[in-house]
């Protein structure tokens, strides 16, 4: 259930939820008498919504694109990328092409493949001659710095908690390619077009993966489905092995440094 909501808003033209199909959410949102509430149907709201039907088996990027259109809003779910963001100058002096960008964090442990492997990546990434920096948020520098140090990083190649949004999405922009898991970080690989190796665990990347006809990115699934906010690493995702994505990484395309952060 929702927490605490302040309901002391204006009434708005249009609201629209993307916290699923509700229906608390709905009820958060009517609550505040919009104009226009665009948002799926729910059975528990009843006739006063008339949104289309959820499917659970669909892509993100398809649903919420199938809900504007609905709504009588030109949607592309092939439209995906995103501009380029100015780097800062500590951005601007890495070496473009040429970084491996591993993001060992996710939002639950259910998503998050074990450090010791994260560290075994990076360590081939490093003898490969790649110049590889560990990137999370402020909470998660603890995880980052035991990849390094598993990794034999310098402690400078820790940049979790040092970056801004902005700054995070550069620095993906500029890498040569990436290592994550299904987290945030995965999705902006996608849209700024930066080669990458995903792993996926308890949700399909059918799901929440990159399209198919981008074939820059590898995503990785056990073909196991299972609890996203699971407290432990989900069992399919610990089918992923070391070998499995360096086996990804060689797949992936060279980038040339003039084609990094264009």
């Amino acid at each position: 259930p929702l927490g605490p909501v302040d309901l002391r808003l204006s009434a708005a033209d249009t609201a629209v939820n993307l916290h699923g199909r509700g229906p608390q959410s709905h009820r958060v949102l009517l609550a505040t008498r919009p104009g226009r509430l665009i948002a799926y149907a729910n059975p528990e709201i009843g006739q006063s919504l008339r949104g289309p039907r959820w499917d659970d088996d669909e892509h993100e990027v398809d649903r919420w694109c199938r809900l504007l259109e609905r709504m009588g809003i030109p949607a592309d779910p092939g439209a995906l990328d995103l501009p380029t963001p100015e780097p800062s100058p500590r951005v601007a002096g890495m070496r473009a092409g040429g970084v491996t960008v591993v993001h060992p964090g996710a939002a639950s442990a259910a998503r998050r493949w074990p450090p010791d492997r994260f560290a075994a990546v990076a360590a081939s990434e490093r003898g490969a001659g790649r110049r590889v920096l560990v990137t999370g948020s402020a909470d998660e520098a603890s995880i980052a710095r035991r990849v390094a140090s598993g990794a034999g990083l310098e402690p400078d190649a820790v940049v979790a908690g040092r970056t801004d949004l902005v700054e995070l999405a550069a620095l993906v922009a500029v890498a040569g390619r990436v290592v994550c898991g299904d987290t945030g970080v995965a999705h902006l690989a996608t849209a700024l077009g930066t080669p990458s190796v995903l792993l996926f665990g308890p949700t399909s990347p059918a799901r929440w993966g990159p399209p198919p006809d981008r074939e820059a990115h590898v995503a990785l699934w056990a073909g196991r489905t299972g609890d996203p906010h699971g407290t432990v690493p989900d069992p399919g995702l610990l089918m992923i092995s070391v070998d499995d994505v360096l086996a990804g990484l060689a797949m992936l395309p060279g980038r040339e440094p003039s084609e990094a952060g264009r």
